[in-house]
């Protein structure tokens, strides 16, 4: 139910991102929250006192349908990536590829094998190249519904635009940019086992101040979520994969904005530790990954890359040299050049005269000529010639990276806003 203190200031962020006006939010209305009086979509105008029904339905979209092991996905793939800019100026920051195929299709591999069907897309500004990228989600043995959501005003208002799509069912929500090794099918099976109404992941972190922190008493239990503490508690991170169960649906619509104006999921789980409800937690100790910003994403890559199955289906001409775990994709050529994995060669690319080094990811198209590339991604169609040596690089589509002339001694940059350099002195 709607708390008493909800003002409309709260109503007003929910429903600017559904580009409706708020009239005035009633009292007497307040108490049809959660009920559905007019069919499974038309209940946010007595929610938020709307003279006229809202239909949240995504346009053109097919309705939820029931999952067939009663449990769903939601994963979020809008936000503007910041952290990845110039890159993602032009791609949205999960289809920035790792081992040449972009984050967040292992996300939604990893929902499958957990025996999941039925996924919800949280789509933003960037909604057309993730829907051209996945689909209708049959390549990966789901089915897809993508739901809009006009403005990023937290991880719960994405909960709260999804209610209608996700109804009573169990829901793993999974933020399409993280990255867990070893997936989340044992997560699904256990939460399903117990039915605690959430359930949240945990990796302890050596900077906390950086992440939403949780403290834990002396039994393990959460007892307080913090985010981004200048004193933190413990070490223990909420990493970005969360199980619940419905009644987060009622979490989400009880807590207001935080100063940031979004509606916080930590608030949202705050709430149901403070209403006694049961909350677990599981320490991960494995690779987790938010691959939020360059150096990150040059880690996950490495991570994956170390288990690249050795796999030449392109030409490799006698005067070349592979060496440990490389796969070298249909239509790519290598010609003279030296190759350690673990790398990746994306199909159609070309490789001559060159040195590819350990941790390498190449991506379709390319070329790569009299140069030396290690610890770095390229993606397509991009061309880098007679440079000496990049590491530790990520490289965007169709960019050409080129010598400067020797004479006179000197950098030619030209840089999109937000960009980085390092140069040699």
């Amino acid at each position: 139910m709607l708390p008493k203190h909800l003002d409309e200031k709260v109503a007003r962020l929910h429903l600017d991102a559904l580009g409706v006006k708020l009239t005035t939010l009633r009292p007497e209305q307040a108490s049809y929250i959660g009920v559905d009086v007019d069919g499974p979509y038309k209940s946010d105008h007595y929610r938020y006192g709307l003279d006229e029904p809202v239909d949240r339905r995504p346009s053109g979209l097919p309705g939820a349908r029931p999952s067939v092991h009663g449990m769903k996905a939601l994963v979020l793939s809008g936000g503007s990536g910041t952290r990845l800019r110039p890159i993602t100026h032009t791609s949205p920051k999960q289809l920035v590829p790792v081992a040449n195929k972009p984050v967040l299709f292992y996300a939604l591999e990893d929902i499958a094998q957990a025996g999941i069907t039925d996924v919800g897309i949280v789509v933003g500004e960037t909604a057309r190249e993730i829907e051209d990228a996945v689909g209708d989600g049959s390549k990966f043995g789901l089915r897809v519904t993508y739901l809009p959501q006009e403005k990023p005003l937290g991880l719960a208002h994405a909960v709260l635009i999804a209610r209608d799509y996700l109804g009573d069912d169990d829901f793993v929500m999974y933020l399409g940019d993280n990255f867990v090794v070893g997936g989340i099918a044992g997560l699904v099976d256990e939460f399903r086992a117990d039915r605690p109404d959430a359930r949240i992941l945990l990796t302890p972190v050596p900077d906390p101040t950086a992440f939403g922190i949780a403290e834990l008493d002396g039994d393990g239990r959460v007892v307080r979520l913090e985010e981004k503490p200048t004193h933190p508690k413990s070490d223990m991170a909420v990493i970005g994969v969360y199980l619940f169960s419905p009644l987060v649906h009622e979490a989400v619509r009880a807590i207001e904005p935080s100063w940031r104006g979004e509606l916080e999921i930590t608030h949202a789980i705050q709430w149901l530790i403070d209403n006694r409800h049961d909350v677990r937690s599981t320490v991960i100790h494995g690779y987790w990954k938010d691959t939020g910003n360059v150096m990150d994403m040059l880690e996950v890559n490495r991570t994956v890359l170390e288990g690249v199955e050795p796999c030449t289906e392109g030409p490799v001409d006698a005067e070349s040299e592979v060496i440990g775990r490389v796969r070298i994709e249909a239509g790519a050529r290598v010609s003279n050049s030296r190759i350690v994995g673990p790398a990746v060669i994306g199909s159609g690319t070309v490789i001559s005269g060159s040195y590819i080094g350990p941790y390498t990811s190449v991506s379709e198209g390319c070329r790569i000529e009299d140069s030396e590339i290690e610890f770095s991604i390229v993606l397509r169609d991009s061309r880098v010639r007679g440079v000496q040596r990049v590491r530790g690089s990520l490289i965007g589509r169709s960019v050409t990276v080129a010598p400067a002339p020797r004479k006179p001694a000197g950098n030619r940059l030209v840089l999109g806003d937000h960009s980085e350099v390092q140069i040699s002195s």
